[in-house]
């Protein structure tokens, strides 16, 4: 019996790796638009990206979390039932913990990504301007390589952060690794064993990550000179 639930926690990996990498999508994209947002002209999205950041790295994950799947669903029925529509909005587990990994995440993204534009020399894109390249080929051919190289380090932590992060969503009911963890170590009375597992789970993820990280790292550093000090 013990190696069925043991089965059955790890099965649930694959939830907690699709929940993962969607929320991972979510922050990225997030992350690079309020990154260029932070180093735009516009005083506007200055103000809008900083307040995102500042706002909801200042809130704990956990209460984002129930914020989105209490109490958001009852902020949007009031509002409807104010306007007279008669329906009941409801969050499923899945879509609010995507929604809510993906905001959190994309707010240190956002750190990432500017750290990462700002360390771009500037003289490359004066000269790819110069040579009439449009800003499509020019984001394509000479910002993204670099942004890639220059952001990794900070993309694998936020990346392993995050992917640790998924075992939040179990509170709001999404079986997870997490949650099955917890529903075998109540039934079997041997939470050691089964939370021992689901530690594994999540060990291995991130063994799995940092090697795969390693060699992209490497593949983006060939080519690259490394400067004399």
């Amino acid at each position: 019996m013990t190696a069925e639930y043991a089965a059955t926690i790890l099965a649930a990996g694959v939830t907690t790796l699709l929940l993962a990498l969607s929320s991972l999508l979510v922050a990225v994209a997030l992350g690079l638009a309020a990154a260029l947002a932070k180093l735009s002209r516009s005083r506007v999205l200055r103000g809008v990206a900083g307040c995102y950041t500042f706002v909801i790295r200042g809130i704990p994950d956990l209460v984002v979390m129930l914020l989105v799947f209490y109490s958001l669903p009852a902020l949007l029925n009031q509002c409807a039932g104010a306007l007279g529509f008669e329906i009941q909005i409801e969050f499923s587990p899945v879509a609010a913990g995507i929604a809510t990994l993906g905001v959190i995440f994309g707010a240190y993204m956002t750190e990432t990504f500017k750290a990462a534009l700002q360390n771009i020399p500037k003289g490359q894109i004066e000269a790819a301007m110069a040579f009439g390249l449009s800003r499509r080929r020019m984001f394509l051919r000479i910002i993204l390589p670099q942004l890639i190289r220059l952001a990794l380090p900070g993309f694998t932590n936020n990346w392993l952060v995050l992917a640790k992060a998924t075992a939040l969503v179990s509170l709001i009911g999404l079986q997870d690794v997490m949650f099955r963890a917890k529903g075998a170590a109540e039934a079997t009375g041997m939470p050691f064993t089964f939370y021992l597992v689901a530690a594994g789970f999540y060990l291995a993820v991130t063994l799995a990550s940092m090697v795969l990280l390693l060699h992209v790292a490497k593949r983006f550093e060939l080519g690259t000179k490394e400067l004399a000090p």
